[in-house]
């Protein structure tokens, strides 16, 4: 029978996902030289290679390939069993923390926290700001419990290591400058803003996400300015520099600017909430999830 040493697999998935043994080691708040040892150790325990030389960095053979796979439903049954054994022990009474990217904080996570208080006061809710693919990196790594991101940032729908639960479809607004010709529009659809300059980011996800959406309508945007800050882009978009999307739940001061509801076929930003698989079954991630769906459920209509 071999011997399987469920600190050591950890270490070997950490590598796989991490690359190196420096970034391993950074991760896991070890010395490269420590993780080394452990994977060696593992390899005489399960006699067989695990990793193999590719210039200055090493790559994981078919045998730990093949480790690594049954290992994942190990470390699910391990999450299953940490939350069964917390709903235990504290019942209704546990922490979770939420790792949530910036405009995600204001307008779904303060909101469940606050229905929580009354719902289930015994349940403590640690919040940490972090962009959508760092939250994922501190879910991994267990530094957070559960996650918030936009969907074309989380990991896909069949990595093995998570639970994604569907939230948000978030409207995208326009933000038209005080006496824009199309302000009085009677349904403007984003195709009629084909021709207007732009303000959005260099890059990221809201870069990626006003490209597609105007692209989907037909048109490349044309990028007059670049800001991330959204003081910055609705301050611009007053002073009659472009035009902005805007998602509805962001929890901005709009205060000068025209804000307008785009036709039908107005785009959206999808807004997803992930666990480690198997840890949606703790009673206190449970209630924090049960409270974000309830946030969001009337979170435009609100």
């Amino acid at each position: 029978m071999l011997e399987w040493d469920i600190r050591k697999l950890h270490i070997l998935r950490t590598l796989r996902e991490r690359g190196t043994v420096t970034a391993t080691a950074e991760a896991l708040r070890m010395t490269p030289s420590a993780v080394s040892q452990q994977l060696t150790n593992l390899t005489k325990q399960l006699g067989v290679p695990l990793l193999e030389a590719q210039g200055r960095r090493v790559r994981l053979t078919d045998a730990a390939r093949l480790v690594l796979r049954h290992a994942e439903s190990v470390f699910e049954q391990l999450e299953r069993a940490d939350a069964e054994l917390t709903a235990y022990l504290h019942g209704e009474v546990g922490e979770v923390r939420v790792g949530a990217f910036s405009t995600a904080v204001p307008a779904l996570v303060v909101p469940a926290v606050r229905a929580l208080r009354d719902t289930h006061p015994g349940v403590t809710v640690r919040v940490r700001e972090a962009e959508a693919g760092e939250a994922y990196e501190l879910l991994a790594g267990g530094e957070v419990d559960l996650a918030l991101s936009l969907a074309a940032q989380a990991p896909q729908v069949g990595d093995g290591r998570f639970t994604r639960v569907e939230l948000l479809a978030d409207p995208l607004d326009v933000a038209l400058p005080p006496g824009h010709v199309l302000a009085g529009v009677e349904e403007l659809r984003l195709a009629d803003l084909a021709g207007e300059p732009w303000i959005f980011g260099g890059s990221g996800p809201w870069s990626d996400i006003t490209r597609g959406a105007c692209e989907a309508a037909g048109f490349g945007p044309r990028q007059a300015h670049s800001a991330a800050g959204w003081t910055a882009i609705l301050a611009m978009v007053e002073a009659g520099m472009g035009v902005a999307l805007v998602p509805r739940t962001a929890a901005v001061a709009r205060g000068g600017v025209v804000m307008r509801e785009l036709g039908p076929d107005r785009p959206v930003r999808h807004i997803v909430a992930a666990v480690r698989k198997g840890a949606e079954e703790g009673a206190a991630v449970g209630h924090v999830l049960g409270a974000l769906r309830e946030v969001a459920a009337e979170a435009v209509g609100g």
